[in-house]
C-alpha cells in the first residue's frame, strides 16, 4: 500500500520524474574516486614513553582492561604525528586521540583510543572513592573499592544477577533481564575465557575491572556485547589498557553536514536504518539513547554510518522482560556517583516510547544535515516530515510513519556511485543498495 503523506506529497507527486532526473545528473556529475586506503606509517623507531599514570594503569584496576596494553609498549598502535610533537605523548586532557594500529609492524590501519570520562572527571571520581572512605586524596583507589559491600557481593557471586547492578547510573543496567547480563559475562572480552554464563573463570580483579567499567560508562561493553560483525552498528572493541579503550576509527556525523546532497541523504537514510534496527532485530532487544548529538554518530571511511559512542544507550528485553530495580534508591553506593550525582533517578522501562530515539535524531541530528540541500518541493516535503518526526507528543504510529516517508524519500535521493565503498557495486545491480 503507498504510504498516506498528505496533501502536501499529493502536490508533490507530479516532480517525482524531475526528481529522479535530478538525482540521475546529480550522480553523474559529482562521482569521485573510492576513498583512499588507510594511510601507511613509516616504520621509525619512536620514543614514546607510554607512562602508567597516562594510561591510568597506576588505577588499575578501578580501570577498563589490560588486553591491549602490549600493542601500546611495541609501538603496534602509534598516535598520530601531529599529536605526538617530538615523539612525546599527546596532550592528556583530549577525550580522543586518532591512531594507527599494526598487527606486523609493516601494515596499519586507522583506529580511534577514547578516555571513558575525561580526565577532569576521572580525577573528580577518584576524590569521590577516597572521601567516601573518609582517607586522603591519595588513598588506594582499588584497595577502597575492594571494601564496599557491593563488590564483597560480586565476589562471593558465581553469576551477574540484576540485583548486583542495581543502583548504578548507566541507561544499559536500567532494567536488565538476566539474558542481557548473561551476555555482558559470556561477551567480556577482558578475560581469557569468554563464553560462559558464569563468573568462574573471573578472577578478583576481572570482577572489579566490570564492575568499575559498567559503573563509569558501558560504551565498551555494549562493543562487546553487540559487535559490529554480528550486524550490529558498533565500531569494531580492539581491547583496552588501563582507562583507555581502542576501536576502529570513524569520522563523526558533523564533519558531513556541509555533504553534497545525495551524500546527506545516503548518511539520514542510513541513520533511519540504524534506529530501525535498534528497535526491532532478532535477538528481541529494543536499544535505545536517552540523550543524542552528531558526534555520537560515526562513519567508516568506506561511507558507513555507525554508533560512534554508545554511552547513551539503554537496552530493554522484549523477549524475557525487565526487572525494574524498585528499590535502586536503597542500593546506591559509591559505584553509583562516580560520573553523575547521587540524587540522579532515571525513568523507569515501561515509560520508554518505541518512538523515542526517532524523536531526538528527527529534532536534533537530521534538520542540520538536510537542510537546504534538495529543490523546493523536495525540501518542503522533508522538512515537514522532519518537524512531524521530531514531535514527541505525537502517538507512536505517526512518528514511525514519518520517519517511514521520509526514509523513502530519501533512498530515491542517494545515488550509486564508488564514494560509497559500503555499497558499491552492488548498487549497480541491486535496488535494495
Amino acid at each position: 500500500m503507498e504510504p498516506l503523506l498528505g496533501p502536501e506529497a499529493a502536490a508533490f507527486r507530479p516532480g517525482w520524474q524531475a526528481l529522479l532526473l535530478w538525482v540521475s545528473a546529480l550522480s553523474c556529475s559529482v562521482s569521485s574516486p573510492a576513498p583512499p586506503s588507510p594511510s601507511l606509517v613509516p616504520r621509525v623507531r619512536t620514543s614514546y614513553n607510554f607512562g602508567r599514570t597516562f594510561l591510568g594503569l597506576d588505577k588499575c584496576n578501578a580501570c577498563i582492561g589490560t588486553s591491549i596494553c602490549k600493542k601500546f609498549f611495541k609501538e603496534e598502535i602509534r598516535f598520530d604525528n601531529w599529536l605526538a610533537s617530538h615523539l612525546e605523548l599527546p596532550l592528556d586532557y583530549l577525550p580522543s586521540y586518532p591512531a594507527n594500529y599494526s598487527d606486523d609492524s609493516k601494515t596499519w590501519r586507522p583506529v580511534e583510543i577514547l578516555r571513558l570520562v575525561s580526565k577532569h572527571q576521572n580525577e573528580i571520581s577518584d576524590r569521590r572513592i577516597c572521601a567516601s572512605a573518609a582517607a586522603s586524596r591519595t588513598c588506594s583507589i582499588e584497595r577502597v573499592l575492594r571494601k564496599t559491600g557491593r563488590f564483597q557481593k560480586w565476589l562471593q557471586a558465581k553469576r551477574l544477577t540484576p540485583d548486583l547492578v542495581q543502583g548504578l547510573p548507566s541507561p544499559l543496567l536500567r532494567c536488565p533481564s538476566q539474558r542481557l547480563l548473561d551476555r555482558v559475562v559470556r561477551r567480556y572480552a577482558e578475560v581469557a575465557d569468554a563464553g560462559s554464563i558464569f563468573m568462574d573463570h573471573f578472577t578478583d580483579r576481572d570482577k572489579l575491572r566490570l564492575l568499575y567499567t559498567l559503573a563509569v560508562n558501558t560504551h565498551p561493553i555494549l562493543l562487546q556485547i553487540f559487535p559490529g560483525a554480528e550486524g550490529w552498528p558498533l565500531p569494531k572493541y580492539l581491547g583496552s589498557c588501563g582507562r583507555f579503550l581502542v576501536s576502529t576509527s570513524t569520522s563523526p556525523l558533523q564533519e558531513s553536514y556541509g555533504a553534497p546532497p545525495d551524500q546527506a541523504a545516503d548518511l539520514a537514510y542510513q541513520l533511519l536504518g540504524v534506529l530501525e534496527s535498534l528497535r526491532s532485530n532478532d535477538l528481541n532487544y529494543f536499544l535505545y539513547f536517552t540523550h543524542v548529538d552528531a558526534a555520537m554518530f560515526g562513519i567508516f571511511n568506506n561511507g558507513h554510518l555507525f554508533i560512534r559512542d554508545a554511552s547513551a544507550l539503554g537496552v530493554i528485553d522484549k523477549q524475557e522482560g525487565t526487572q525494574t530495580a524498585t528499590m535502586a534508591g536503597e542500593n546506591k553506593d559509591i559505584f553509583s556517583c562516580l560520573v553523575a550525582g547521587c540524587q540522579t533517578e532515571l525513568p523507569t522501562c515501561d515509560t520508554i516510547p518505541e518512538k523515542q530515539s526517532l524523536v531526538l535524531v528527527c529534532q536534533q541530528v537530521l534538520p542540520q544535515l538536510l537542510q537546504g540541500k534538495f529543490p523546493s518541493p523536495v525540501q518542503k516535503q522533508i522538512d515537514a516530515l522532519l518537524v512531524q518526526c521530531g514531535e514527541g507528543a505525537r502517538p507512536d504510529p505517526e512518528v514511525l510513519g514519518a520517519a517511514s516517508q521520509l526514509k523513502d524519500i530519501l533512498r530515491l535521493l542517494r545515488t550509486c556511485d564508488p564514494r560509497f565503498a559500503y555499497r558499491y557495486p552492488d548498487c549497480k545491480y541491486n535496488d535494495k543498495f
